[in-house]
């Protein structure tokens, strides 16, 4: 028996089609002499120098007129590399070469751009640690800055159906082959295909009209505008759901872990990490149940406090002329208005303006009687505990769900105060993303 090798072409190029078939950014080019000799190009357009590849090497193709003259060429360029198997050409294309198929033989040329003009540092999900840089709202160089985050041959970019009827928004789904649920992954395309919102211009509105309920209170897909944390949750298995024009992605699905996790908890020690994870959660319950505790307790039980506590509180309380859930209403108010001022004023002023503002607010109405001291520390403690909860949109939940539980301990006291808790509890056993139980303290690597 004659047993015949094959050519570096026959080996690679069934493996490159197989591994890149369906991935909306990876280009299979063909160029064509009149004599109808012809070579190939595999890259990833995301990855690679867009703007000068046709100077580079479609223009010299046809000037040069002669394929072993350009073969020659290919080789004398600085970033050439020779072809090893089929595995190492897959790597070299998900790290920014060109590979080329020239009469059975299979050569390779670096080609990476990494995107820094139109990338500006990250604004939301601040740290300290690791990388700055947020998205765009350019789809492209999104994609350009996830997969130098994140170099896996498994990595699937795929094209669906533009949404909105007016706005016609290009939507891309990214997912890891190997790590993601397909049933998940499934879901979600018919989700975003079932999308029925005439306009969409923000991550928020696709995540409303992705969502089973639509007057949800808590998040159930996070939003983000890190390449880190997306790199992170592909790992995971998650899927990405990114929009043009708009400078962040939905992932999903999500557990409630996700929403009080920091992209600072992997570049800490670990022991550091811990604590601050620990610290948000501290810092959740003080933010959802001190006011509600506070208006139980001095309302129903004071008898639960240390006398001189009581005392102290009481004396504090001399001055105030209404009942204390009032008390702390009035000040929860005008918290989140100060809030709210700080986010519309300009950013020059913002912070000075809200914190003398707070100041003066809070010295005015304990001198006029109108609150507590004890009632100034509360909402002080209520307002720096807000902003320990890492996302944005759980802050916000948050925020609105301890007014829901004041409501009831107003009327019921601490046993309101119990029973509210209860009911949260099983509002978010409830709740799923994508199919995907929501209350899960810890999420694990699994496919």
């Amino acid at each position: 028996m004659f047993s015949f090798e094959k050519s570096e072409v026959e080996r690679v190029k069934p493996v490159l089609e197989k591994q890149f078939k369906g991935t909306e950014d990876a280009q299979f080019r063909t160029l064509s002499l009149e004599n109808d000799q012809e070579i190939e190009l595999v890259y990833i357009q995301t990855v690679i120098d867009n703007a000068n590849i046709h100077e580079q090497f479609f223009k010299p193709f046809f000037e040069i007129n002669d394929i072993q003259r350009y073969e020659s060429y290919i080789k004398s360029l600085p970033n050439f590399k020779e072809f090893k198997d089929e595995q190492d050409t897959v790597k070299e294309i998900l790290h920014g070469s060109i590979v080329f198929l020239i009469q059975n033989k299979v050569y390779m040329v670096g080609f990476i751009h990494q995107e820094n003009s139109a990338v500006l540092d990250a604004s939301v999900e601040t740290t300290i640690l690791g990388p700055q840089k947020a998205l765009s709202e350019n789809i492209y160089t999104n994609l350009n800055l996830i997969r130098h985050r994140y170099h896996e041959k498994s990595l699937k970019v795929e094209k669906l159906p533009e949404i909105g009827d007016k706005s016609n928004i290009q939507v891309c789904l990214l997912y890891d082959e190997k790590e993601a649920d397909s049933e998940i992954v499934d879901k979600v395309k018919k989700r975003v295909k079932k999308a029925d919102r005439p306009i969409v211009q923000s991550a928020g509105e696709l995540h409303r009209a992705l969502t089973n309920r639509k007057r949800r209170l808590f998040p159930t897909l996070l939003v983000t505008e890190r390449p880190d944390r997306i790199a992170y949750n592909l790992y995971q298995g998650k899927v990405i759901i990114m929009i043009e024009g708009i400078p962040f992605v939905l992932i999903g699905p999500t557990v409630f872990y996700d929403f009080m996790s920091s992209m600072e908890d992997f570049y800490q020690p670990y022991w550091v990490s811990k604590f601050l994870i620990v610290l948000r959660y501290i810092g959740l319950f003080i933010s959802l149940f001190l006011p509600s505790a506070y208006v139980g307790i001095i309302s129903y039980n004071p008898e639960v406090l240390r006398i001189q506590l009581a005392f102290s509180i009481a004396g504090s309380r001399m001055p105030v002329p209404y009942p204390s859930y009032l008390e702390v209403l009035f000040m929860l108010i005008m918290m989140e208005m100060l809030t709210e001022a700080s986010i519309r004023l300009p950013k020059t002023i913002g912070p000075t303006a809200t914190t003398v503002g707070g100041l003066i607010l809070g010295q005015a109405a304990t001198d006029a009687g109108l609150v507590s001291n004890i009632m100034i520390i509360i909402v002080a403690a209520v307002a720096i505990s807000n902003f320990i909860i890492p996302i944005n949109e759980m802050s916000f939940a948050m925020r609105v769900m301890k007014y829901l539980l004041l409501i009831i301990t107003t009327f019921s006291g601490l046993i309101g105060l119990v029973i509210g808790t209860v009911g949260l509890i099983y509002y978010l056993v409830y709740l799923d993303s994508f199919g995907k139980p929501y209350l899960k303290l810890f999420t694990s690597h699994q496919k």
